[in-house]
């Protein structure tokens, strides 16, 4: 017996933000191997300088948290059809989060970065002649939804991707635009990797999670993925909740 569900982007253009690791690779390689034309950003000079599968994509350094990095490359795409907003980081620059520097950072990274990406493609996105329309997803987190003390930056920025999902998606309907958001639960990458090794914060977030385990990347990309085919095609606002049934406690 089998579940799978099968996806053909052939011809679509998609840029995954972040796309180098993490949940960002792990969706761009969907994509990639869907047959999409896919765009990754980073942060370091060249792609050689990665050891993540990126074979059969395009590759442009971003610093999501500067201004002019951002502009330059929304001034790259004349159409788009697909736009994963999944740069982000927390504590960034090893900042503590809690002091007004650390989380002023974090809100300049996980939400103006991403909002002026958004922004700036919207010319792009709404020359989209994409089955379905145009796709923006972006990935908020269950830090948005529930205290997590640790990362007060990172939970207010993630609030307010969901609260600029609902708003986008109302102002760009009619522009074919459709912006959607999923919030994963702690989903193993590189950035939660040290988490494991503190035992004291992994058993606090398992509390949470009535699967009895963190999430893989491998299962957060295809959801993406879906809000982005002409299945989709009247989702518009939506937050999908990726998290092991955690909302439900």
């Amino acid at each position: 017996m089998t579940a799978q569900i099968n996806f053909d982007f052939t011809g679509t253009s998609v840029l995954v933000s972040g796309g180098t690791s993490g949940i960002g690779n792990a969706t761009a390689r969907l994509f990639r191997d869907a047959g999409a034309d896919v765009t990754v950003t980073g942060t370091k000079a060249a792609v050689a300088d990665y050891d993540t599968d990126l074979a059969g994509m395009q590759y442009r350094q971003l610093r999501i948290g500067d201004a002019a990095s951002v502009d330059a490359l929304a001034r790259e795409f004349e159409t788009l059809d697909v736009l994963i907003n999944n740069a982000g980081a927390n504590f960034p620059g090893g900042l503590d989060e809690s002091t007004p520097e650390g989380f002023e950072a974090s809100v300049g990274v996980n939400l103006l970065g991403p909002y002026r990406l958004t922004a700036g493609l919207h010319t792009a996105l709404a020359s989209s002649t994409a089955a379905g329309g145009a796709s923006v997803v972006s990935l908020a987190s269950m830090s948005a939804l529930r205290s997590v003390p640790m990362v007060p930056g990172y939970g207010a920025a993630k609030s307010g991707i969901i609260n600029i999902t609902r708003n986008l998606a109302a102002k760009w309907a009619a522009d074919g635009i459709r912006v959607n958001a999923v919030a994963p639960g702690v989903t193993k990458t590189n950035m939660t990797a040290p988490m494991e090794h503190i035992p004291q914060i992994a058993d606090a977030e398992l509390a949470h999670v009535p699967m009895g385990r963190f999430a893989t990347v491998d299962e957060i990309a295809p959801t993406i993925a879906f809000l982005c085919s002409e299945a989709s095609s009247y989702t518009s606002g939506a937050l999908v909740i990726i998290d092991g049934a955690s909302d439900c406690l």
